[in-house]
């Protein structure tokens, strides 16, 4: 996937066990991961449409509702 130094905490994310994700940029794609779990699985999407999910999450166009408990 990425080098381990390619990876970078969320600036949403906090350390007390929150909203922990983290993100690395490679070449033609974006992994993503929990940064709780490092050696589990990771998502991995193309760049651009990494690029249109941080557009349309930015947008005040999207309700993601409430989360599922």
């Amino acid at each position: 996937m990425a080098e381990e130094s390619a990876w970078f905490k969320s600036s949403y994310s906090n350390d007390t066990g929150g909203a922990c994700v983290e993100i690395a940029k490679c070449a033609n794609h974006v992994g993503i991961r929990d940064s709780k779990d490092r050696t589990g699985p990771a998502l991995v999407v193309p760049t651009a449409a990494w690029s249109s999910f941080v557009d349309l999450a930015r947008s005040s166009h999207v309700d993601f509702g409430p989360y599922p408990a």
